[in-house]
This record gives structure tokens, sequence and C-alpha cells, in this order.
């Protein structure tokens, strides 16, 4: 991932090759937004948590990448590398 990429809830990005990918989950409620990061997956077996942030926050780091949220709703979130 690099530059700017627009998320909506469900969508998968990869964070850079031999990196784990996330997926924007939406907000579970009006001050927290929550990413999927998936670890491992293979056929139907898999692991994947669930990342919370409070909405103030605006620079966050997954599996050692550097993320800045440019905007984020309940239907999508704005990231830049």
């Amino acid at each position: 991932m690099n530059g700017t990429v627009t998320l909506s809830v469900g969508d998968i990005q990869s964070l850079g090759w031999g990196r784990n990918r996330i997926v924007y989950a939406g907000m579970p409620s009006e001050s927290v937004y929550s990413i999927v990061e998936l670890k491992w997956e293979f056929f139907y077996r898999g692991y994947a948590w669930n990342l919370f942030f409070p909405i103030e926050r605006r620079k966050i780091r997954i599996d050692g990448v550097n993320l800045a949220v440019e905007d984020v709703t309940p239907d999508s979130i704005t990231l830049r590398r």
C-alpha cells in the first residue's frame, strides 16, 4: 500500500509484500472505529483480530506500518502511508 487508499466496510487492503492485510470494519460506536488485521488464512481457517481506535486518533501503526487516517466515517476510511 503506497499513497492514499479509501476502504469501504469489508474492503481488503494489503500493507505490502510480506505484511498482513487489513479490512475496514466500520464504527461500532460514534467515538470508535475498527480495523481487522488478517494475520494468516488457509482455505476455511485463519487468524484475524479487530483493532479498535478512538475517533480522535489519526496516526496508527499496524504490522510495523505507520498509517495516517485522513477521514473516517461509519461507511469508509481513508488511509495514507
